[in-house]
């Protein structure tokens, strides 16, 4: 039949729910890489060989199965030929409604009943092969909540596999770093505390992520509220992901360290969920005096990092707002904050004061001004 391209995956997907389609990805059978090349396209796969677009850059990857040969979700050996089909090419994908493909007539290839399940509104996976790639349990979870609000349920058969894969052992294979990548794209999604809870529903967030896997019981737990909250806001990912982590209930500032440093977060989001933590605990153990309001504005370093200790308050009052505990006192923190910054330093060092006398002088002053 000679050179086919096909439309696949997220395109063809979102194409059939109504919504914008953002990335194109295509799969290219009957070729071989020197076809691509002739045709000017730049390869840029290293494991198998996917292509660049001369003009649009999107990614060409020629048709291809796979073979399990490791354990986690890079244990597998690619194999291409101009003899593979679409078919067989899809087989290989996760979720029945990722493998569509649309060819360049515009017509629909669907093998495994992905527009059934559309229309069902599941999440169901392909073949047992599912089971071979531990990494598929969290894309499912990321899928469940993207798609949740517009009633998308994993298939109960695709959840009791995921549950046996955990059994199995597979999901440990996951490094954390990876574990870290799908996790952030989960934040960023529709229902992210439904990503939590799916995990929770397959017993892999007690494997992936255990230094917080009893915070998510249920969609009604104190994290899954916070974090629906941080999202309805549209709140920055490093509030969803303090929201995720971190308890209102009690001082988990341990728990929130360890998952960090583990999973290798980026600095921002392991010092916003640590000092959301730090912070909650010294206002529910202290009294709100003013030497407690200046130790906070002091230890999350508010003084030099205003844009970062903005999002910690704001991480913990969608924390306090979902265990119903008292209202989080942001607005107070604020104020404080900047009758601080208005305090005329230069007033001291004119009086001679350096060292620790100006530190001092400057100390005073604002709790003096916290005081008023």
């Amino acid at each position: 039949m000679g050179i086919q391209t096909y439309l696949v995956g997220g395109a063809v997907r979102d194409e059939l729910l109504g919504l914008p389609v953002k990335d194109k990805d295509w799969v290219v059978t009957g070729a071989t890489p020197e076809d691509m090349i002739k045709k000017g396209f730049r390869p840029v796969g290293q494991d198998f060989p996917v292509f660049l677009h001369p003009k649009t850059k999107e990614e060409y990857a020629l048709a291809r199965t796979e073979k399990k040969s490791g354990h986690g979700y890079a244990g597998f050996t690619f194999f291409t030929s101009p003899d593979i089909t679409v078919e067989e090419d899809l087989l290989r994908r996760d979720l029945t409604i990722n493998a569509i493909a649309k060819d360049d007539q515009g017509n629909l290839i669907d093998p495994y009943r992905g527009q059934k399940d559309i229309q069902k509104k599941l999440l169901r996976h392909i073949s047992p092969a599912f089971r071979e790639d531990p990494l598929r349990i969290l894309r499912v979870a990321r899928f469940a909540a993207r798609f949740a609000p517009l009633g998308f349920q994993v298939a109960d058969e695709t959840r009791e596999l995921m549950r046996e894969m955990v059994q199995e052992g597979e999901a440990a294979w996951l490094v954390a770093e990876r574990v870290w990548q799908e996790t952030l794209r989960a934040l960023g999604e529709n229902d992210p505390a439904r990503y939590f809870f799916e995990l929770i529903e397959a017993d892999a967030l007690s494997v992936v992520m255990p230094e917080i896997a009893s915070n998510f019981q249920s969609l009604s737990s104190v994290q899954a509220k916070a974090l629906t909250l941080a999202q309805k806001d549209n709140a920055e990912a490093e509030i969803r992901f303090a929201c995720a982590v971190n308890s209102a209930a009690q001082s988990n500032f341990d728990n929130v360290q360890s998952l960090c440093t583990r999973m290798k977060t980026p600095k921002q989001f392991k010092e916003v969920a640590e000092l959301s933590a730090k912070l909650l605990a010294i206002w529910q153990e202290e009294p709100f005096s003013p030497e407690v309001r200046l130790s906070i504005l002091q230890q999350a370093d508010g003084f030099r990092r205003k844009d970062r200790f903005f999002l910690i308050l704001r991480a913990c009052s969608f924390l306090c707002e979902a265990a119903d505990k008292k209202a989080f006192p942001k607005d107070q923190l604020i104020s404080d904050l900047e009758k601080c910054t208005q305090i005329a330093v230069k007033a001291f060092v004119d009086q001679g004061l350096k060292g620790k006398e100006l530190a001092e002088a400057i100390q005073a002053e604002r709790l003096r001004v916290i005081s008023l």
